[in-house]
């Protein structure tokens, strides 16, 4: 290890895995090198294929989540997992073990709380052509909505300090996690880094799980449930000017034969455009509360997050549970 990771940091390292029995010890092995201190932690997901006995072989600590999903294992192992900084990568051999040591180097250098490793290459490629473009489309979309902290939304290799982890809510249940986690930074604004690394090639045998439409509607619909919940007044001020427009489509050839005759003469017509009219202001209404609302939240989980010790900065070794603090405590006493 290089001088800018002395202070001995708690480094956990997490593989949540589905099916990768021909990577997931070879990867096991590439991070046990890059960093030796580390710990290793494969969370198998249902796999049928013997991933949790190579892990295991290779020197991992296996455990299970049964819940099908990454985003359910992703939040298992936030919640289970105590550490200074958390590693992130994908057991299936296309991230280079060697970067994280690099991950590490940026996250304490920077004192971000988030480094992710955007994929070199990966818009050329992605294994399948329709990724490629999934990735163009949704990385855009991405900075469109939510603004242009990240250019790789969909990396699996990153890495988080404890503030992160522990803040971060989780509630996703597939591959749309990644994006939950962009948005979460995003949204409460924590300093956060990129940098390029190279994107490998599946090795033979091992086949990506995700489907390009069912997971890219699932991504979409992700998009569309954080801009709710985190730009209320966006997202509902949005729908609120399509009522309106469609209450002036309807309204205008009413209004227009009213100021010729003087007559109402489509009373149905001009009944829907003022019902169209006052749901727009109902649901702009809406907006304007749940746009306070969101804020509220934004601002209790900023200040959660403050609350959180960043222990990865310190270099006085830290108690990892409560009974450590206890023996401590019982120690002092004495």
């Amino acid at each position: 290890m290089t001088d800018a990771l002395t202070g001995h940091p708690d480094i956990a390292i997490l593989l949540p895995c589905y099916n990768e029995a021909t990577t997931i010890a070879s990867v096991v092995r590439g991070f046990r090198e890059a960093l030796p201190g580390a710990r290793i932690y494969v969370y198998d997901n249902n796999s049928s294929d013997g991933t949790a006995l190579q892990a295991m072989l290779a020197g991992a600590e296996v455990m299970r989540e049964r819940r099908q999903g990454k985003g359910h294992v992703v939040r298992r192992m936030f919640a289970d997992i105590e550490a200074d900084i958390y590693v992130m990568a994908d057991g299936d051999g296309t991230y280079a073990p060697q970067d994280a040591e690099e991950l590490v180097r940026t996250l304490r250098t920077e004192r971000a709380d988030m480094v992710v490793g955007t994929r070199r290459g990966v818009h050329a490629d992605a294994g399948r052509q329709g990724h490629a473009v999934g990735n163009r489309l949704f990385n855009l979309l991405y900075r469109t909505i939510f603004g242009s902290d990240f250019t790789d939304i969909f990396s699996g290799y990153r890495a988080f300090s404890r503030r992160f982890v522990k803040s971060f809510p989780a509630v996703s249940g597939g591959f749309e996690i990644e994006t939950e986690m962009s948005v979460h930074a995003s949204r409460l604004k924590l300093p956060v880094c990129e940098i390029e690394l190279d994107y490998g090639r599946r090795p033979e045998g091992s086949h990506s799980k995700l489907s390009t439409f069912r997971d890219g509607f699932k991504i979409l619909w992700m998009f569309a449930m954080l801009m709710k919940e985190t730009r209320p007044f966006a997202f509902f001020g949005i729908i609120s000017s399509a009522f309106m427009a469609a209450s002036m489509i309807f309204m205008a050839p009413v209004l227009l034969a009213y100021f010729q005759t003087g007559l109402v003469e489509r009373m149905p017509t001009w009944v829907f455009s003022l019902v169209l009219m006052l749901m727009s202001l109902l649901i702009f209404t809406a907006a304007l509360i749940l746009d306070s609302v969101s804020r509220a939240r934004a601002e209790q989980l900023r200040i959660h997050y403050m609350n959180l010790p960043r222990r990865e900065t310190s270099s006085q070794p830290q108690p990892k549970t409560l009974s450590d603090k206890r023996g401590r405590a019982d120690k002092s006493a004495a």
